[in-house]
C-alpha cells in the first residue's frame, strides 16, 4: 500500500486530502473546525480487501476498503489506495462480504429492552420502523439516541389511528370524524411521532382528515388498508405505504369493483368486530382465482405514479397461513419470554388454517401473494422489507433474514432484496442522505458476512460482525448479547414483559 506514515494525524490528513473532508466536514484535519481539536476520541476502523454490496442495487465490488472514523463512514475505495493503517483497527475482509446495516421496516416492541433491541443488533438489524408508537417505545428510542442503551436506530410512528369500532385495545386511538382525526394527528406529532399509522376500520371522512392534517404537519401516513376506501383512493390521498399486502389480490381481481362494493355495504359490528375482518380475509383468499393481469398492471401503475410503497411482511403472512403447530418447536423460542410464548400459542389459533380445505386455500393465497409481490416489483412499485415482529413466531432480528429469503422467492434477486432493507428503506424514510448505503459521510452501520448473499440470500445470516454507530460487535460480543437475552427471557414472567406486549401477541396488532 502507498506510504503515508503511520501516525494518526497523517492518516487523517490523507483522508481529508482524499475528499473525505467534504463528507465529514468538521471531523477531519484540514476542515474548518479541525484546528481547534483533533478527534482523538474517535476510533479509526479500516475494513480491508472486502467484497462490497453497497445497498444501491449495484453488483458486488471486489477488493474494496472502507474507513470508519467514529460513527461515520469516512472513505470507500480501492484497497490499494489506503496508506499504512498502524493507527487504525484493521479488520481483514478477505473472503468476506460487506453490506449496509439492515432496516426492519415493520417492527414492534422495542421497549422490551432486554429482548428486542439486542436481538435486532445481533442479527445485523441496525434500524427499525416501529409501527405502533406509544410513550414507552418513544422513550426507548430516546435512550438509544442518548447512548444509554445499545439498540438499533428507531423511526417511531403514532399510536394506531382507527375508527370507533376496532379490533385493538389501548393504546389505540379511535376517531369518528375529520375533526377528531386532525386532532389525533396534531397530538401524536406533539408526542414525538415521526409518521402516522392508520388501521383497518378507519372511515373515509376520518381518513381524509388524517391525510390533510399530516400534510400540514409535515408528516406522512402509512398503515393498513382502510377497508371502506379503495387502495386507489387511499393512495391518491397520499398513503405512503400499505402494510401486509392486505387487499392486493382483491385490487388485482376481475371482480374488484364487486368485492369492494360488498365491503363498502357491510357495516362494522361493534358487538362482533372481527366478523368484518374475517369477511375481508375470506374475500381475499377467494379473489386469487379471479386474477386479472390488466387489473394488476393498472393498479400497480397507479401506486407507482403516486409514490405509494408496499411493505408485504411476508414473514408474518407465511406464519398465519400455516397450521398453528408449524412453528411451535422453533429453537429461537428460548430468546422469547415464557408469557410471550404462551401468548403466541394462543394468538396463532385465531389465524391459522385448521382443516385440509382451509390449509389448501390459504397456501394458494400465500403463493399468490408471493407472485404479486414480484409483479409489483416488476411494475416499479417500491417494496420495503419488514417482518411484523412480536406477532406470533415472528422473531426480532432473525425474522428479517427470513423476509429477505421470501422476497427472493417472490422474484427479486438477492441484491434487489437487500436493497429493500438498505438503500430503499432509507429512501422511503427520507434518510437516504445519512443511511442505507455504504457511502462516505453516512452512518457507520454495517454488517460483515462470511459468505456471499448475492449468490444465496440465506448467507445474510452468516454474520462475522456487526457495526452499529461505529461500534464493532464481534462474534464474542454478539454471543454475550444472545446469552443475556436468553437469561432475561427466562426470568419469571412478571418481570420479563408487560401486559401491552402480551396483548399485542395474543390479538395480533397487524393481522
Amino acid at each position: 500500500m502507498a506510504e503515508a506514515g503511520s501516525n494518526r494525524r497523517e492518516f487523517l490528513r490523507w483522508l481529508a486530502a482524499s475528499g473525505a473532508g467534504v463528507a465529514l466536514s468538521g471531523l477531519l484535519p484540514g476542515t474548518a473546525t479541525a484546528a481547534a481539536s483533533e478527534p482523538d476520541a474517535d476510533e479509526i476502523v479500516v475494513i480491508t480487501r472486502v467484497t462490497l454490496i453497497d445497498g444501491t442495487g449495484a453488483a458486488p465490488r471486489r477488493d474494496v476498503s472502507v474507513v470508519l472514523v467514529g460513527d461515520r463512514i469516512a472513505w470507500v475505495g480501492t484497497s490499494g489506495q489506503v496508506p499504512d493503517t498502524g493507527v487504525a483497527r484493521v479488520i481483514d475482509g478477505r473472503g468476506k462480504y460487506l453490506i449496509p446495516g439492515l432496516w426492519d421496516m415493520h417492527t414492534h416492541g422495542a421497549d422490551l429492552e432486554e429482548i428486542v433491541p439486542p436481538l435486532h443488533l445481533v442479527h445485523g438489524v441496525t434500524g427499525g420502523r416501529e409501527m405502533w408508537g406509544y410513550a414507552e417505545n418513544r422513550a426507548t428510542r430516546d435512550r438509544i439516541e442518548r447512548g444509554e442503551l445499545l439498540g438499533p436506530r428507531l423511526v417511531v410512528g403514532s399510536g394506531i389511528v382507527d375508527g370507533p369500532v376496532t379490533l385493538l385495545g389501548p393504546p389505540v386511538i379511535q376517531v369518528s370524524t375529520e375533526a377528531e382525526a386532525r386532532a389525533a394527528v396534531r397530538a401524536e406529532k406533539a408526542a414525538g411521532a415521526e409518521f402516522v399509522k392508520i388501521y383497518s376500520y378507519l372511515g373515509a371522512e376520518a381518513l381524509r382528515g388524517v391525510a390533510d392534517e399530516v400534510r400540514h404537519q409535515g408528516l406522512r401516513f402509512s398503515g393498513h388498508w382502510p377497508y371502506k376506501v379503495s387502495h386507489f383512493d387511499a393512495s391518491d390521498l397520499g398513503q405512503h405505504s400499505f402494510e401486509h399486502f392486505f387487499g392486493v389480490s382483491i385490487h388485482c381481481s376481475s371482480r374488484r369493483d364487486e368485492i369492494l362494493a360488498r365491503l363498502a355495504a357491510t357495516p362494522f359490528d361493534p358487538a362482533a368486530p372481527r366478523d368484518f375482518f374475517n369477511l375481508a380475509r375470506r374475500l381475499e383468499f377467494e379473489s386469487v382465482s379471479t386474477y386479472s393481469p390488466t387489473a394488476a398492471w393498472s393498479y400497480f401503475a397507479r401506486l407507482r405514479r403516486n409514490g405509494t410503497w408496499h411493505s408485504p411482511t411476508l414473514t408474518i403472512n407465511r406464519i398465519v397461513t400455516q397450521p398453528a403447530e408449524t412453528h411451535q418447536r422453533d429453537p429461537r423460542l428460548k430468546y422469547v419470554p415464557a408469557d410471550l410464548r404462551e401468548s403466541w400459542a394462543v394468538g396463532i389459533e385465531r389465524f391459522a388454517p385448521k382443516t385440509s380445505s382451509e390449509i389448501a386455500l390459504q397456501e394458494r393465497y400465500y403463493q399468490d401473494t408471493l407472485r404479486l409481490v414480484g409483479v409489483a416489483h416488476e411494475a416499479g412499485v417500491g417494496i420495503i422489507g419488514g417482518t411484523d415482529c412480536l406477532n406470533p413466531y415472528t422473531f426480532p432480528g432473525s425474522g428479517l433474514h427470513e423476509e429477505l429469503a421470501f422476497l427472493v422467492e417472490a422474484g427479486l434477486s438477492p441484491v434487489q432484496a437487500l436493497k429493500t432493507v438498505t438503500g430503499d428503506a432509507a429512501k422511503f424514510l427520507g434518510r437516504d442522505h445519512t443511511s442505507g448505503t455504504v457511502t462516505a459521510g453516512k452512518e457507520a452501520d454495517l454488517v460483515l458476512l462470511e459468505a456471499n448473499p448475492a449468490a444465496d440470500i440465506r448467507n445474510v445470516a452468516k454474520i462475522d460482525l456487526v457495526i452499529t454507530r461505529g461500534r464493532v460487535l464481534d462474534k464474542a460480543t454478539r454471543q454475550r448479547m444472545l446469552d443475556a437475552v436468553e437469561t432475561a427471557a427466562n426470568r419469571p414472567p412478571a418481570t420479563a414483559t408487560n401486559a401491552r406486549i402480551r396483548s399485542l401477541a395474543r390479538r395480533g396488532c397487524c393481522c
